[in-house]
């Protein structure tokens, strides 16, 4: 296929719009189901560069949520402890332990579940029946993967109706070093960004403490292959082989770290017995249920506890989550990894990543304040990496 006719570019007014190969080449994707878009095309290509690099560097199976050309999360394929199956809605899912993949996707889609509604799926391997069970329960746009089994595809192929998007890419396609884009008529050219992210990044610890786990070493490498693919500013928590607060496009990198922070707080939250076990009714579907958790945790657009909310939602009239048992549960998390796409200029970052329990950070270096960000990050014992690479992705 040279070229793939959209229906309209990233506004129904935007017409003709198409995609194609510069060189005349071969399109280096099968689409098996759906008309996919504009937008969902920019998602999918972006999604699957990132969780390419992930396994790369990580040697595991990985997913990742696109919404808006960026992630809300991506993951590897660790097994789901049971507290995080519950809050995935992932319990009772036949053979899940059994698939990296499906774990991955688990994870990636479990994270931020308000911001994933209708997004856009990329896998690293092969999509196999259970993972395209999970897919076909959500409401989502459509997945990228280099290649289905039969089962698979069969089960994606009558998502909506027979509409939902279903890309195969080769997984061997190179782009050029170089690449372009126009802007106001104007062209713009530039080399790839091809940095290798792996542990080897992570060597210049300029902090009092200096030991890095593997664990937080995988975690940091999650952020920052994350944060290559996401809008800037940006700034990503991880945690656990997942990234679970993703910040980005924001002016002002506090804003970054506040909103990246308040997502990581949610993801915790999400776990907490309270919420685990809201009684829920039963003809409340999944969107319903993650906006009424949303609005239980942050106390949103209304009480969902008070009378005449409650009843539209719960079997019984549920205790609120007071702000001092949710202080009292994030008091305790420790062990987050933190990566910024460029570096902080200010140390009320490392303040506002405490907060969250983060104990190790990743970060390019480079700020005239750089000794004030180290001396905060040394006040409460994290280890700080500099990269010295910037990330910065428009």
């Amino acid at each position: 296929m040279k070229e793939f006719e959209l229906k309209y570019g990233c506004n129904p007014n935007q017409k003709p719009a198409r995609i194609f190969m510069e060189d005349g080449g071969d399109l280096p994707i099968k689409i098996l189901c759906g008309r996919p878009g504009y937008i969902n095309f920019l998602d999918a290509f972006n999604g699957w560069q990132l969780v390419k690099e992930l396994k790369a560097a990580t040697g595991m199976a990985a997913a990742t949520s696109f919404k808006h050309v960026s992630p809300t999360s991506a993951a590897v394929g660790k097994i789901l402890p049971e507290k995080l199956k519950r809050a995935c809605f992932a319990t009772g899912v036949e053979g899940l332990d059994d698939s990296p993949l499906a774990c991955a996707y688990a994870r990636a889609r479990g994270t931020d579940r308000q911001c994933s509604f209708g997004d856009f799926i990329s896998l690293s391997d092969v999509c196999d029946e259970v993972t395209a069970r999970l897919i076909a329960r959500e409401v989502s746009d459509g997945v990228i993967a280099p290649g289905y089994t039969p089962a698979a595809l069969e089960i994606l192929k009558k998502k909506r109706k027979g509409n939902y998007n279903v890309i195969e890419i080769d997984e061997n396609y190179v782009p050029a070093e170089r690449e372009r884009k126009q802007v106001f008529g104007i062209t713009f050219e530039q080399g790839r960004n091809n940095f290798k992210i792996d542990g080897s990044l992570l060597e210049n610890i300029v902090t009092k403490n200096k030991t890095l786990p593997e664990e937080a070493k995988r975690d940091l490498i999650v952020s920052l292959i994350t944060l290559k693919y996401t809008q800037s500013n940006s700034v990503c928590f991880a945690y656990d082989g997942q990234a679970i607060g993703v910040g980005a496009g924001q002016q002002s990198r506090i804003h970054c770290t506040r909103l990246a922070g308040g997502k990581a707080d949610t993801w915790f939250l999400r776990q907490h017995e309270k919420v685990l076990s809201l009684p829920f009714l039963d003809t409340l579907g999944r969107p319903e249920r993650d906006n009424v958790i949303d609005g239980y945790i942050n106390k949103n657009e209304e009480d969902v506890c008070a009378e005449g909310n409650w009843q539209k939602y719960f079997k019984t009239r549920p205790e609120p989550f007071t702000a001092e048992e949710m202080r009292a549960y994030l008091d305790k998390v420790t062990g987050v990894s933190l990566g910024s796409d460029a570096f902080f200029p200010f140390g009320d970052n490392i303040e506002r990543a405490k907060k969250s329990g983060v104990s190790y950070v990743a970060e390019p270096g480079g700020s005239i304040r750089d000794d004030l960000v180290i001396e905060a990050c040394d006040k409460y014992n994290m280890v700080m990496a500099f990269t010295g690479m910037r990330l910065f992705h428009h």
